[in-house]
Parts: structure tokens; C-alpha cells; sequence
């Protein structure tokens, strides 16, 4: 092809520019064709009601969706296929069927507990790079949504309950994504904070909590990462689809935040075809249900929908195209290096590890001691890698590494004696008491137990499912050598914890589970994660309880179920601080198998929050081994209805035992998160307030023993 016969495939125009040209010269059946996916079309409202009902039919519906996940190609306008694959827990599902395999890594929870964005960076390194090795231009994630309660079932696939700890980690996996010249796609926008009726539920939530908690991570994101495209969510957002929310979709997200990117229907999630184009879709997924030519030829008729709306839709996503060379890139999948990637994964499941109780320092344990080792629990825990949630995220891995393998590879290479052994639990606990038996008789005992969530159900309450609290309760303290190792896609009720002397919590690994397992276990690593989520101590605890209107919602008089977020910005550790309530484990905290003293604590605010503010402290590892600590700064902003703290800066610290360093966070009123500021709602944008801020430094949310005052007037 030429220059002559392509102009948009001048190089010397800008993206934009090419996109334009090309829209120019397509006709009208060419541009209907370009508007959405290539499947053909079910009835996802019937799948998805059968699927509700168990796990297995929300893989068979999965599979069914991992069926030709692109546009078609319109060769005579060189136009190549839009290959369009799943995320954020790695390369999910895609074009092709089957999906091709990828390394299946750790879950999003996980990665947040890592505090730590080069950790992100890599993990979204990974992504990037195999999207692309796989010929695949899309790939569906970061997931940005917060987990306001623990028992949504996509939780595992979204970051953490903090919006600025989601945001900074999205922005590191996203600028690493794009780095390989693949679309990143933010989801799912928004207010999609749980899977029960996604399909009709609206969210009723006041303008300052939606702008202050769940629009701030994918503000941060478009300003700070650039991001390319923006998947719009299933619910309903104030009685209105959000894929016809424009309020959210244009004068949000485009005249507010400047993004001029792209945005695309979560599958089946498009309700209309002009309002949805006019409100600011781009692009319907995966079939043309409803921007077909049918419809689009009719509106354009009766003026409901204009053409230039439709040439802007695909000049939003051509321009993306463009931007990442995907029309002059040809289509040649190649090998993913499934052996590097892998000890990549392996790094980052490590470092994401967080320790919650470890009486008496029983970990890690000494692997020179001999004896017999017995791992004990229900299958998914102990026979397989723990891949994770359930539903079209779900990765097919390269390979896995069983937590009997990993433990034995890591044992070997650490020249131990020990013997290993397995004993897995029925789900109904029938051969309970053979597991008690192998208890009493090994030196020691790793119990292994844990919930995978999955898309499209959330779960009915925070327990494990099949009676793992009960398994853990009479296996705990049959021997005093017993370590509890928790694989979760959320935070879970833990009823049998005064019982337990250790409790390491890996989360749902991906295929290094084997191998990370043992390296925390036996001190090859020193876990430095942090709690991303609260643990709630009952049900009780939450915010819901007791509020049904707040979750699962209740039928207003619409004849659709309405979430009213009536909590306000008491969500996560806020809650649980303005109410007063301690959690089992609380945001911000993990252990390590050494100690730490955070001293010399200054504020430097020259120009009260209307500068940078400067954040210093002297930082030393007190023990006697290497690890990692996390410097955590909050503040306490002085208006009405504002909860305790929020978080506004971090720093994860590595230190060699005995070593000190100075480390400071620097709190720039101008960030993308408006540290220092509110919604004002006269104004229409975030603004600081008048008073006196507290600023708490310490290591989780509750435990700022650090603490200044900065004046704002």
C-alpha cells in the first residue's frame, strides 16, 4: 500500500490526523461495521442468571465469550483486526479460541498490598509485554473500582479500598502496558463496586463521595498514566446506564479531565445506540446488538444521532490505534518466555506477602531442622497453584508450580533434610480426623486454606466457603509448630485467629504459588505486604450492616434494585476510624520477620497546603534480617463529614539489618489526587479548606504515632 492510496498511513501526521483521513474515506456501511465487536450475538441476560446461580456456569458463560474477541478487519482500507484481550491479572481472555496461554500472575489485591509501584510496574511490564508477543492490541485493565465492602466478587481483579493506593498503582501498570505499544483500558467506569444484579442496579452516591473516593483513582490514571481507552460499567449510575452517562462519560472524563482516549461497552453492558453514541460510547463489545445498521441507519434518519457523532467515535479509537503503531504493525504472535516472566512473578507474589500474626517469631522456619513438614487442606489450597477469581479474567497458564512441588524445589535448594507430606481435606470434611492424625504426628504443619471469588456472583458473606473456618478451628492446636497460610481473593472473617501462632496471607498467587509459598515460609523472602482492604472482625463490623439500602440496595418503586452509598466517605479504614470499631487487621498493616524503628519525624510547610509539603523521618531496621517497611502519611482535613485520615503519601523501604536512611515524602497540593482539597460544590472543583490539617506519620492507618499540624487560611 502507498502513501497515495493510504494518506492516513503518512507517518509524518500526527495520530489524530490519520485518523481523521481515514474516517473520511469510509463509507457509512464501513463505519457501522467499526463500531463494535464481531461476535455473534446471545442472550447474555439469560447466560448471566445462570450463571449467578453457581461457579460452573460462570466458567461456561466465560467460555462462551472467549469466542473471536475483535472488530473485523476491512482489508481494502487497511484496517487490521482489533485483537482485544481480558486483564488486569495477566493476558486473560483474548482473540482466538482457545485464548492463548499467558503466565498467570498474582491477583490485583495482592499487588496492591505490595505498596510498591515499581512492583506495579513490573507486574504491568509483564502484561504489556505478552499482550503484544500475542498480537493482541487491547488489553482490558487496570481494574480500578474499590472495594467498598469485602465481599464483592471482583474485588481480587481491583486494588484496594484507599482511592489514592488504587490510583498510584494503576498509574504504574498502566504506563508500563502502553510502554509495549498496547491499549490500556481503565474499568470499569464506573461506581461498579459489586456484582450483585450488575446488570440493573443503580448507584445512588452524593457528588463529593463519588469525586473524593470512587472517580479519583481513574482521574489520577487519564492525567498521570495517559491513558488510551476507558471501559464503561454495567450499572446504572443515579437511574442512568453508565454507558449512557454522560455526565460521566463526557463532561467528567473529557471537558474536566482532558482525556482523549476512547471508551468501550463492558461486554453487553450497551443499552442504546444514539443516546449511548451521544453520551460519549465509542465502541460496543463484543457483537453489534445494538450499534448495528439497523439502528444507527435509522437514527441518523430521524436525526436522534448525527454522523459527525459517529466519525467521532472511531476517530477516538483510530487516534489510539495510530498512537501505538497497531495499523502499520503486522499481525505475528510469538513466544512468551514463560521461564523469565515466571521468576518475575514469583518476585513480585513475594513482595505482595503480607504477615498478619507470628507469636513468639515461629516464622519463618528454620529449614535445616529436620523432621517431617505436612501441608493440610481442601484441594483448591493444597493440590493446585491458586490461580484466583473466576470469570473472562481468568488467565490459561503456561505452566504451575503445586504447593507440594514449589515446597520441595525450595527445600532442596536450601539443602534441607526435611520430609514433606500432603493430606487433602474433603470439602465436607469427611476425612477430618486422618488430617488431625498427620497433624499430631509432624513437626511441623502448614495449613492452607482460602476463597476464590469470581466475576459475576459476590459472595454471601466474608467466611470461607466449605467449612474451612471449622477445618482450621479443630486442626489448630493439635501441634504448637502450625503456620496458617491463607490464599484469598478478598479479606475473610478469621473466628478461629486467637488459636493460630502464625497466619501468612499470600493472597490467590497465580502460577508461582508453589515456590512463593515456600520461599516466605522457610526466609528466602522476608514478607513485606501491607493490608490493602480491612479485615473486619464480624460481619457486624461493615458498612452494610444492617443496611440493606447501602448493599444489596432495595427496590425504590423502579423495579431495579438502587445501592445508596448513604456512608458517605466513611468507606474502608475511614469507616471503621469514624465509627470507632477496630478491625481484625486494618489497612496499612503487615509484619516482617524483623523490626523497625521509625523516629525523627519532621514537616516542612513553608506555605501551608499551598506549596509542596515535605515529609522527612529516619527509618532503621532494628533486627536482625533484611526486609522491607512502609512509611505511610495520612491527614486529617478540617471540614464537616470528612472521616479521620486519608492517605496521601507512601514509601516502601528496603534495609539491610542494622542500616537507617532518611526518607521523605513530599505532599504536592497540585497531584492528580487533591491531597490537601474537597469538592466544593459551588465551585465545582476540588479546593482546600480553611483550618488546621493533621498530618500523621507512622506504619498502617492505625498507627500514626507521628503527628504536625499544617494552618491553611
Amino acid at each position: 500500500m502507498s502513501d497515495a492510496t493510504f494518506p492516513w498511513q503518512d507517518a509524518a501526521l500526527s495520530p489524530r490526523e490519520r485518523a481523521e483521513k481515514l474516517v473520511q474515506a469510509m463509507t457509512l456501511e464501513q463505519k457501522i461495521a467499526q463500531l463494535h465487536g464481531a461476535m455473534e450475538t446471545i442472550d447474555i441476560y439469560a447466560l448471566s442468571a445462570q450463571a449467578a446461580e453457581s461457579a460452573e456456569a460462570m466458567e461456561q458463560l466465560a467460555a462462551q465469550i472467549q469466542v473471536q474477541r475483535h472488530v473485523a478487519a476491512i482489508e481494502e482500507l487497511g484496517i487490521p483486526r482489533f485483537r482485544i484481550t481480558n486483564g488486569p491479572v495477566g493476558v486473560g481472555m483474548g482473540d482466538g479460541t482457545p485464548s492463548p496461554p499467558a503466565t498467570s500472575l498474582p491477583m490485583t489485591i495482592g499487588l496492591a498490598a505490595g505498596f510498591d509501584p515499581p512492583l506495579a510496574y513490573a507486574y504491568g511490564g509483564i502484561i504489556g509485554s505478552e499482550t503484544a508477543t500475542l498480537g493482541q492490541h487491547v488489553l482490558e485493565g487496570p481494574g480500578l473500582c474499590l472495594h467498598r465492602t469485602t465481599i464483592a466478587g471482583r474485588n481480587f481483579e481491583y486494588f484496594s479500598e484507599d482511592p489514592y493506593l488504587s490510583g498510584v498503582m494503576g498509574v504504574a501498570v498502566t504506563t508500563a502496558i502502553q510502554a509495549h505499544n498496547v491499549i490500556a483500558m481503565a474499568k470499569h467506569y464506573v461506581l461498579n463496586d459489586q456484582e450483585y444484579e450488575r446488570f440493573r442496579t443503580s448507584v445512588e452516591v452524593d457528588e463529593h463521595v463519588m469525586r473524593e473516593l470512587y472517580l479519583l483513582p481513574f482521574e489520577m490514571v487519564v492525567k498521570d498514566a495517559e491513558l488510551a481507552a476507558v471501559m464503561s460499567a454495567y450499572n446504572r449510575v443515579r437511574g442512568v446506564y453508565a454507558t449512557e452517562y454522560r455526565y460521566a462519560l463526557t463532561d467528567i472524563l473529557r471537558t474536566e479531565w482532558g482525556f482523549d482516549g476512547y471508551v468501550q461497552s463492558d461486554f453487553w453492558s450497551t443499552r442504546s445506540a444514539a443516546p449511548s453514541l451521544n453520551a460519549g460510547l465509542d465502541h460496543e463489545m463484543p457483537d453489534a446488538k445494538w450499534l448495528n445498521a439497523s439502528n444507527i441507519e435509522a437514527a441518523l434518519s430521524d436525526t436522534s444521532l448525527e454522523i459527525e457523532t459517529v466519525d467521532r467515535a472511531l476517530v477516538r479509537r483510530y487516534t489510539q490505534m495510530f498512537r501505538f503503531g497497531q495499523f502499520d504493525r503486522p499481525y505475528e504472535p510469538g513466544q512468551i518466555d514463560a521461564a523469565a516472566h515466571g521468576a518475575i512473578a514469583r518476585t513480585i507474589g513475594a513482595q505482595m506477602a503480607v504477615l498478619l500474626k507470628n507469636d513468639n517469631g515461629l516464622l519463618p522456619l528454620d529449614p535445616h531442622a529436620g523432621g517431617s513438614i505436612v501441608i493440610i487442606g481442601q484441594s483448591s489450597f493444597v493440590d493446585d497453584a491458586c490461580l484466583g477469581g473466576g470469570g473472562s479474567s481468568k488467565v490459561i497458564p503456561l505452566y504451575t508450580v503445586t504447593p507440594l512441588d514449589g515446597m520441595q524445589d525450595v527445600l532442596t535448594d536450601l539443602g534441607s533434610p526435611a520430609v514433606l507430606t500432603k493430606v487433602t481435606v474433603a470439602n465436607d470434611l469427611a476425612n477430618l480426623d486422618a488430617a488431625k492424625k498427620a497433624a499430631a504426628d509432624a513437626d511441623v504443619v502448614v495449613l492452607m486454606a482460602g476463597l476464590v471469588a469470581t466475576e459475576g456472583a459476590d459472595q454471601p458473606d466474608a467466611n470461607m466457603v466449605h467449612d474451612q473456618n471449622r477445618m482450621l478451628t479443630e486442626l489448630l492446636g493439635i501441634n504448637p509448630t502450625t503456620v496458617v497460610v491463607l490464599k484469598d481473593s478478598n479479606p475473610v472473617l478469621m473466628p478461629w485467629i486467637d488459636q493460630a501462632p502464625a497466619v501468612l496471607e499470600v493472597w490467590n498467587q497465580g502460577a508461582e504459588d508453589g515456590h512463593v509459598v515456600a520461599d516466605l515460609l522457610f526466609g528466602a523472602v522476608n514478607p513485606s505486604g501491607k493490608v490493602p482492604t480491612s479485615y473486619p472482625r464480624s460481619e457486624d463490623d461493615t458498612l452494610q450492616a444492617g443496611h440493606p439500602e447501602r448493599y444489596p440496595g432495595t427496590d425504590e418503586g423502579d423495579g431495579y434494585p438502587v445501592i445508596r452509598y448513604s456512608e458517605g466517605l466513611e468507606m474502608g479504614y475511614r469507616w471503621f476510624q469514624a465509627q470507632g470499631i477496630q478491625p481484625l487487621f486494618g489497612f496499612g498493616f503487615g509484619l516482617s520477620y524483623t523490626s523497625f524503628d521509625l523516629a525523627d519525624v519532621s514537616i516542612d510547610a513553608p506555605d501551608g497546603v499551598n506549596a509542596p509539603v515535605t515529609v522527612t523521618a529516619s527509618l532503621t531496621n532494628t533486627g536482625a534480617t533484611a526486609g522491607a517497611e512502609v512509611v505511610q502519611v495520612y491527614l486529617g482535613i478540617p471540614a464537616p463529614g470528612q472521616p479521620p485520615k486519608r492517605l496521601v503519601g507512601f514509601q516502601k523501604v528496603f534495609l539491610k539489618a542494622g542500616e537507617s536512611q532518611r526518607v521523605t515524602i513530599t505532599i504536592d497540593p497540585d497531584a492528580t489526587h487533591h491531597p490537601f482539597a474537597v469538592w466544593d460544590y459551588g465551585a465545582r472543583s476540588f479546593r482546600p479548606v480553611r483550618g488546621e490539617y493533621t498530618v500523621y506519620v507512622g506504619t498502617s492507618a492505625d498507627d500514626t504515632p507521628h503527628t504536625g499540624t499544617i494552618s491553611s487560611s
